[in-house]
């Protein structure tokens, strides 16, 4: 169950990040992770990039900037 609730909480968060829709920094809160770790962790199980490699990888940087 907690693998499922992360996928969903993941997919959420790389909607979030190719939409550019918040600071990368307020994406693990607002995915409902408990912790910046927590979500990393998840994250990179789950895509198997960080999410700014996946930022990168999608084109998205632009909107972040470089400090993510």
């Amino acid at each position: 169950l907690k693998e499922l609730i992360n996928s969903y909480r993941v997919e959420y968060a790389k909607e979030l990040l190719r939409n550019g829709k918040c600071l990368m920094k307020d994406i693990p809160k607002r995915c409902g992770f408990a912790s910046k770790s927590a979500f990393y962790s998840a994250f990179k199980k789950m895509t198997g990039y960080r999410p700014v490699e996946y930022i990168r990888r999608n084109g998205v940087e632009e909107k972040f900037g470089e400090n993510n």
